[in-house]
């Protein structure tokens, strides 16, 4: 298991910022996605953004503008930036990594390392 550990998000209002990171330094894979997903109350987790090993990033069309990924790789720190914040971008948060090729998938079952969740509540 790849150990993941998640900092950031919090509260914010409408139209705020906020930004998300995950320490990645347990990623030692020269090929790989990582992503960022989240899961509110009652409903599925779903992919918001991911990135792969060439740069290669994804949005979910619902966040696609307001969000952006990107990896740090000087500190082995994954981001996601979330902007224009909606009160439906609330959220538990989770960022994921996955040994693989090609472009990256919002999929949640192709990923098998996971961070511990951030809460994100977007008030109106």
């Amino acid at each position: 298991q790849v150990p993941l550990v998640q900092s950031g998000g919090g509260s914010v209002e409408t139209g705020g910022s906020l930004r998300l990171s995950c320490d990645t330094s347990g990623v030692t894979y020269r090929n790989y996605w990582m992503g960022w997903f989240r899961q509110a109350p009652g409903a599925q987790r779903e992919g918001v953004a991911a990135i792969d090993s060439h740069g290669t990033t994804i949005y979910a069309s619902s966040v696609k503008g307001r969000f952006t990924i990107s990896v740090d790789r000087g500190t082995n720190t994954l981001h996601l930036q979330i902007t224009s914040a909606q009160p439906e971008d609330t959220a538990m948060y989770f960022c994921a990594a996955q040994q693989a090729s090609g472009a990256p998938s919002l999929a949640p079952r192709w990923y098998d390392h996971w961070g511990q969740g951030t809460q994100v509540t977007v008030s109106s």
